[in-house]
């Protein structure tokens, strides 16, 4: 059933689309996370391995957010890892167990994050006339500012 919720066709399928692209960004920087998790070594194994753990689980609630929002909207949330990669913006890093490299990659994605986000937020809400999705991704650009605090405060 086609969803009636003052929001034109149209409209709702091109912020469906910039909602797709981020759920696979969000994808991406979700699973560095849990490879960061699964593969740190360090004299800090404990404290960096519940450190990523506490970002990706935090992402995982924000993936869910996204992905319904787009079924709010009548469209079809993109949950085909393919797919996701095809759409996503953020770049999968060689494999590294040194603390450094990992943090300066979390705190790349979710700092560029923050600005695609800010940068959707206005499109979203004055060109698509989309007050909810704006919420949500300003609500979204906020948790990504707190773990890139988070990250940066390791560097």
């Amino acid at each position: 059933m086609k969803a009636d919720i003052g929001i034109t066709s149209k409209n709702a399928q091109a912020v469906s689309i910039k909602l797709n692209t981020l759920l696979a960004d969000e994808h991406v920087l979700y699973m560095k996370l849990r490879n960061y998790h699964w593969n740190y070594e360090g004299d800090n194994f404990s404290e960096m391995h519940a450190f990523y753990e506490a970002q990706y689980e935090q992402l995982a609630g924000s993936i869910d957010e996204i992905a319904e929002r787009v079924r709010m909207l009548g469209n079809f949330a993109t949950g085909r890892l393919k797919d996701m990669l095809a759409l996503a913006r953020l770049e999968e890093p060689d494999y590294t167990t040194d603390q450094k490299d990992q943090l300066k990659n979390l705190l790349n994605d979710h700092e560029t994050l923050i600005k695609r986000l800010r940068a959707d937020i206005d499109a979203v809400d004055e060109k698509h006339k989309d007050a909810g999705t704006s919420d949500l991704l300003t609500g979204l650009m906020r948790e990504h500012e707190k773990m890139a605090w988070m990250v940066r405060s390791y560097l």
